[in-house]
């Protein structure tokens, strides 16, 4: 253990000191995030801002773009010119949110829907049935949050 850590310590001088000016890479923090996600550090990520949905409000169908069934706090809305479908994205800030069955949120969300306001880095968070699902991720800074593809799915998303 000490040698990792006098490995990662290493890393990061020999990062701030061959290249002090640009400040962008964050070695550390990616290798954190890959442990926690369980991906290749660099992969594909974006900061994105998001919005809410939920069953019951005007043009929000019971079915994704996929045909599929949309699935509280997993189903999210993407710009498929930016975030392809069928992704598998970690959004960390939504991890240990209240889930509607009672569990904690791990982080997990499937690309399967996409909007007509969607388009850039922006993406949209389907809450469940009612305006009033939207609590738990009111709480969120929604201009904010950071989304790393982990993966892709076959199908329609797991419920």
């Amino acid at each position: 253990m000490r040698r990792r850590l006098a490995a990662l310590a290493a890393l990061s001088l020999f990062a701030l000191g061959s290249n002090a000016q640009a400040a962008t890479s964050d070695p550390i923090g990616d290798m954190i995030m890959s442990v926690v996600t369980g991906t290749m550090p660099g992969a594909p990520g974006w900061n994105v801002k998001a919005t809410l949905y939920h069953a019951g409000a005007k043009g929000v169908g019971a079915l994704d773009s996929l045909g599929c069934k949309v699935v509280a706090m997993r189903t999210v809305a993407v710009d498929k010119a930016l975030i392809p479908k069928r992704s598998v994205l970690f959004i960390k800030e939504t991890v240990g949110l209240k889930m509607p069955d009672g569990t904690v949120h791990d982080g997990y969300w499937y690309a399967s829907d996409t909007g007509g306001a969607i388009k850039g880095k922006r993406i949209d968070l389907f809450t469940g049935a009612g305006s009033g699902s939207m609590g738990a991720l009111r709480a969120l800074n929604l201009a904010t949050l950071t989304a790393i593809k982990v993966g892709e799915f076959k199908g329609c998303p797991p419920n």
